[in-house]
């Protein structure tokens, strides 16, 4: 039978968009910086992509900045040096929301001493009064705070409300930095009206290549300083040759998002579909965040009587895909420290599932048909001989 993939939020495939581009773009050898006819065409190309991913995030696209992909954007911004035109700024403190992912909860180039954790409440969210009273104790002697959050979670979807969060930030006379790596796409985002200072976002999240990113700034005055000088690529913001033919990818890939999140939202009706069937077939099952705003592309569960990892294994060997956790730590086994800081303490783990443009509400009765069938053979095991 054919492989049904159910994990997009570890990475999603190539729209076809993206991959025409791609083709289209390999005759176009140029290095975009070069400044005759085929390096301006080459140009021309990776501008297209900035303006299509500006249109996405409602950004002016001068202020999208291309790296490698979200962990290098991270690192980028994760840095106790900024500048405000030529005047430094120096941020002494890094916020960091307890539920975030690797590449942000590692602090970037702040010592462990200057990171303080944000703590969650049981849906995975940070209350804004919870950063107001922590933002409070913040001495501003020292240097201005710097606050890292997740516009969605990656494994639960739960979205924070980042436009709160990043007014008690300003009012603090902070940045905030938000990770819109999941949310790109998925929800309308809008970096002038929503209160983040950056977000961070990823090609391959959305069809894109993988090997493509970006930072994003709400103006055009702060900026953090260059993680790689190199020869002065992206106004001196970010140095190495571009790849334009993975930013044509990106490009195309952020057209049709955009095109996406204009049709209904058939996501929401296939989560629907799948959680009324969780509970149908395990009543006693944990939908994390269940009550709380989340992506309508993501449910993550967990089954009292069997084991993540079992459910995993088991729905690949039946032709299905999902996950138990973040992409980067799906070989490590282990407490999710997601839901260890909801508070949540799972034995079994968690299985996420994450739908995208191509599932199809057959998909979602064909992946409860298989759980059936794995909760009557482990049930079977269980029974007395």
């Amino acid at each position: 039978m054919e492989r049904l993939y159910l994990d997009y939020n570890a990475t999603a495939p190539l729209t076809p968009g993206a991959r025409q581009a791609v083709l289209e773009s390999l005759d176009l050898f140029g290095n975009a910086s070069s400044v005759h006819s085929e390096g301006r065409a080459a140009y021309a190309l990776v501008q297209k992509a900035r303006y299509a991913l500006a249109a996405l995030v409602q950004a002016d696209s001068d202020n999208i900045v291309f790296t490698s992909g979200a962990t290098e954007a991270a690192a980028t911004l994760l840095t106790p040096h900024y500048t405000m035109g030529r005047k430094p700024l120096f941020m002494s403190r890094l916020y960091i929301g307890a539920t975030e992912h690797p590449a942000i909860a590692q602090g970037g180039f702040f010592a462990a001493a200057a990171q303080i954790k944000l703590p969650v409440d049981a849906n995975g969210q940070v209350l804004p009064e919870k950063l107001a009273a922590i933002l409070a104790g913040h001495d501003k002697k020292q240097g201005l705070p710097l606050v890292a959050v997740q516009y969605a979670n990656h494994e639960t979807g739960i979205i924070q409300p980042v436009a709160a969060l990043a007014e008690i930030t300003r009012q603090a006379g902070g940045l905030l930095v938000a990770d819109a790596v999941q949310a790109l796409g998925k929800m309308p985002l809008d970096i002038k009206g929503g209160g983040a200072d950056f977000l961070i976002v990823s090609a391959h999240k959305i069809g894109g290549l993988k090997g493509a990113g970006a930072y994003i700034a709400s103006g055009s005055l702060i900026r953090p300083r260059p993680l790689m000088a190199g020869g002065g690529q992206e106004k001196g913001l970010r140095g190495g040759t571009v790849p334009v033919q993975a930013l044509a990818a990106f490009g195309a890939a952020a057209t049709n998002a955009a095109e996406r999140l204009k049709q209904d939202d058939r996501s929401a009706a296939l989560q629907s579909a799948l959680e009324q069937g969780l509970k149908k077939l395990c009543p006693d099952c944990i939908i994390y965040g269940e009550k709380a705003a989340r992506l309508s592309n993501t449910t993550y569960f967990s089954l009292p009587s069997i084991k993540a990892e079992t459910l995993q294994i088991a729905f690949d060997l039946a032709g299905i895909a999902t996950s138990s956790g973040a992409a980067c730590s799906s070989g490590k086994v282990g407490a999710s420290p997601v839901l260890a800081a909801m508070g949540a303490r799972s034995e079994q783990g968690a299985l996420r599932v994450s739908t995208g443009p191509a599932t199809k509400p057959a998909d979602i009765a064909r992946f409860l048909q298989v759980l059936q069938k794995i909760l009557a053979r482990e049930a079977g095991r269980a029974a007395p001989q």
